[in-house]
């Protein structure tokens, strides 16, 4: 905790803030491989609640780089404070009663786990497990093909390992299901945990 600060309570407490949006506030993160479908069915997850009247916000990792956290490389030391830095934000949304995506490839389990940690109660790990075959034949990025002539170390998958989660709280087998099974089956969770209804 830093020196000399104390955390201020807000005026508008979180079952106020729940009461008007109409619905419970959460993390919704998606983890697996680069171009496992993360992103597109975090997008297509916030479309569906957004169209629902839900107030929703979407953190995709790739802009998170290009934003908040362009000063981070892919060390080990650099990851995990990508996801510190994301999980922060994120908790902001969630404090503010939002439905809130988190969509990146977060490869160890306790990276992960301290993203459950610090966000709480809130957080809902969907993993989007689509097999690595599946993925670099898809490489809609070009990044398989350069990991694969060394031009990018460290990468996921490749010559970085990806720990996939032994007991998510969703899980979407992306190569079998459509984009829309996905979503709908997201959705199922959300409605039957009451976040929504």
């Amino acid at each position: 905790m830093t020196k000399n600060t104390t955390w201020n309570k807000a005026a508008v407490s979180a079952e106020e803030r729940r009461c008007q949006k109409g619905h419970k506030p959460c993390l919704l993160w998606y983890t697996g491989l680069s171009g496992s479908g993360k992103s597109t069915i975090a997008n297509a997850v916030d479309r569906r609640l957004f169209e629902m009247g839900f107030h929703t916000y979407l953190l995709d990792g790739d802009n998170l780089r290009q934003g908040i956290n362009r000063d981070l490389e892919f060390s080990e030391a650099d990851r995990i404070e990508n996801i510190r830095r994301t999980t922060e934000v994120a908790r902001l949304f969630v404090d503010a009663g939002v439905i809130v995506g988190a969509a990146l490839i977060s490869p160890f389990r306790a990276y992960r786990a301290q993203a459950r940690e610090l966000a709480g109660k809130s957080f809902i790990e969907v993993f989007v497990d689509t097999p690595l075959s599946v993925c670099e034949k898809r490489d809609p990025k070009g990044l398989y093909k350069k990991a694969r002539a060394g031009l990018i170390p460290d990468f996921t998958g490749i010559n970085s390992p990806y720990e996939a989660p032994e007991h998510p709280d969703i899980l979407l087998k992306a190569a079998e299901l459509s984009i829309d099974e996905c979503v709908e089956k997201v959705i199922t969770y959300l409605e039957g945990y009451g976040i929504v209804e």
